[in-house]
Formats: structure tokens, sequence, C-alpha cells
């Protein structure tokens, strides 16, 4: 008989995994691996989104981090910038690179990267940044030195950086620590403790261990809306099967969803909650399942969550349900509250909001207000 967990249940037993109930990571590396990536695009985001999750953390300790390579912050997921860890993230840029996306034909037609164009980049990227730290100009240098990969030299220096990203996702170019406000870029190789790309029999199962050790109870939709074009549908399903003695089928509410079999007893174990919590702008919270979650996002309250240009605004969960929203003015922290979630719960806003200011390191207040639909 198929275990029955209800949705209060899974949301609960997922907070703790996202230590936003009462464990907390050890620090910034610990909380990336803990939640596969972070995503990076924007860095106050990305550095708060780890404070709010440790035991204790200062200003600096996300660079640190970085500078120390106990973190690497490069493109993977959805083709946007990630905070990895370097023991573990060759796990998830190994889903990208068995796809190969810049085999398609746009990248011969927007950039006139071929294969052999992109073999040839890699290898002079790979003996350009051999024990250096190169800026953006100083790579395009070397790689456009070379007469066949001189017509890169525009495309390089496109501001999204796009065709730098598949030396990323075979990882071979990671953001190095910047040097006067400018990016520079390094080898992954550069931290001790990377460990390259496994082969993709070994990255898949271990890649699908992690997320549903961070999201479950999960489906594979909501993996695919994690890796969107990362990997094919077709190839995900494949790696997804090859994985189902090794998961658990739960009924949430009348729906089906999947844990690793470890992991069953604790959420059959775990008991609903009604904490609420402030997370970051672009957290995973909310990215690792995809905004299109009914179950963490109220479908009516998408616009207000993921907003134009791929932004997704902070949010306020209650019981892990994005329940409001929120943006820092000042010492103010500005909520808003959606009014279908019930009555705003001020005590434990306020509570919240102490919590984030010592976070920050200054004194916070609430100003909370109704939002309708």
């Amino acid at each position: 008989m198929t275990p029955r967990v209800t949705w209060r249940q899974a949301l609960s037993w997922r907070l703790e995994r996202h230590l936003l109930g009462a464990e907390k990571g050890d620090d910034a590396a610990d909380v990336v691996r803990r939640l596969c990536a972070v995503q990076a695009q924007v860095p106050s985001s990305a550095e708060l989104a780890i404070r709010i999750r440790c035991a204790s953390s200062r200003v600096g300790s996300l660079a640190a981090a970085l500078r120390e390579g106990r973190l690497i912050r490069t493109w993977a997921m959805r083709g946007t910038l990630h905070l990895l860890s370097p023991e573990e993230g060759g796990i998830f840029l190994s889903l990208i690179a068995a796809r190969k996306p810049w085999e398609g034909p746009g990248w011969v037609k927007w950039f006139g990267m071929t294969p052999e164009v992109v073999a040839a980049m890699v290898d002079a990227a790979r003996e350009a940044l051999d024990g250096r730290e190169l800026t953006r100009e100083e790579l395009i240098g070397a790689i456009t030195s070379r007469t066949k990969l001189r017509h890169l030299a525009g495309p390089l220096r496109e501001s999204w950086g796009t065709a730098l990203k598949p030396l990323a996702w075979q990882g071979e170019l990671c953001f190095g620590a910047g040097t006067g406000g400018r990016a520079t870029f390094r080898h992954p190789a550069s931290s001790p403790r990377w460990r390259g790309l496994p082969p993709i029999e070994e990255a898949a199962p271990a890649a699908i261990e992690a997320y549903l050790g961070a999201y479950g109870p999960a489906t594979i939709d909501n993996f695919h809306s994690w890796t969107q074009w990362t990997a094919s549908k077709r190839m995900l399903r494949s790696w997804w099967n090859a994985e189902r003695d090794r998961m658990a089928e739960v009924e949430l509410d009348g729906e089906r969803a999947f844990v690793m079999a470890d992991d069953l007893d604790s959420l059959l174990a775990a008991q609903p909650t009604d904490a609420v919590r402030l997370v970051p702008g672009f957290d995973q919270w909310v990215l690792g399942l995809g905004t299109n979650d009914p179950h963490v996002v109220p479908p009516a309250r998408r616009s207000a969550v993921s907003r134009q240009s791929g932004w997704i605004s902070p949010a306020v969960l209650a019981g892990g349900v994005v329940s409001g929203t929120w943006q820092l003015e000042g010492d103010t922290v500005r909520v808003e509250w959606f009014l279908e979630a019930g009555s705003a719960p001020n005590a434990a806003l306020d509570e919240e909001v102490a919590r984030l200011s010592r976070i920050v390191g200054r004194s916070l207040v609430a100003d909370v207000t109704a939002s309708g639909t």
C-alpha cells in the first residue's frame, strides 16, 4: 500500500531539508551542498539565502568561500549563474554536458560556434586558465588569438556571456574572485576540492538522489522544471526510471510523488508546521520546484512571485507556502500579505524580522499590508 502523507507534512519535512526549520547549516558550502546549488544571478540574494540557513554567519562569508575554493560560481541549470560545491557541482554540470546544448543549430546561427569551434575554445581556455585567473578581455584575447576562433571576438563580448557558457557547462571555466569591479575567470580545478564531471551514468543517479533529498517529495516534472532545457525530458525520464528501485512513492493528498527510500521514515514522521520564514529573491525554495508548482506558489499569485524579466520576488513562507512577498526599504521590511492566506501572523512576522535584523546587523521593523488578488 502506498504510504499517505499530507502536503502540510511534506512541506514541513522539506523546510527542515532546506535548513529553514530547526536545523541550520554550518557554513556557506554546507548550505549549497544541501540545496544542490544556489542561484547566484543576484549576489546579494544568494548571500542572504545562505545566511538565513546558517547557525551563524558574517558579512563576507560567501566571498571567503569562493576565494578559498570551497564554492565555485558558474553558469549551470537554466543557463543562469549558480553557486556549486566543487565536490558535487560536476554532477549537475554533467547533466548539461550530456545533452550538449551548444550543438544545437542556434549556436552556429548566432555565434558561428560549430561543435569543432567549441572544442577548439575548450582547448584554448584550458591552456589560458592553467594556473591563472584572467579578466574577460584577457580570456577573450587568449581565445581569439587562435586563427579559427577570431570570429568569436564579438559573441564573446556579448553582455550575458552566452558564448562562454559551453565552457562552463563542460567544467572548463568558472568565475574568479574579480578585480577592480571586473569579472574574472579561472578553471574550477584551481580549487583542490574540484572533482570534475563524472560520466553521466554516475552523475544522473547522484543528481536525482541529491534533488529528492532537498526537494522531495517531488515528481519528474519538478525535476524537469528545475533543470529546464539542461536535459531533454526523454533523457530525464530514462535517468529517473533507472532510479525507481531506490525511490519510495507516496500519496500526497491524492497526488503521486517520490522521495528516496531512505528518507521515507523521516517524511512519515514529519509534523505539520505554521512556521513563518522570509526568504530572499531567487530563493531555491521557489526555484527548486518551479514557480508553477501550486503547492508552493498559489497559482493566482504566480505573477506576484515570478515577475517580468525573470525576476523572482522575495517571499514570505507560512508552513512552506508562499503567503506574501516582501522587500527591504531602508530599515523597514515591507510585507505584502496575501489576503487569501488568512489573517497576517503579525507576532510570527515580527519574530522573523527580528531574526533578519540579527543576520544583517541592524535593527529592522515590519510594515505589513494586506494584498488582494
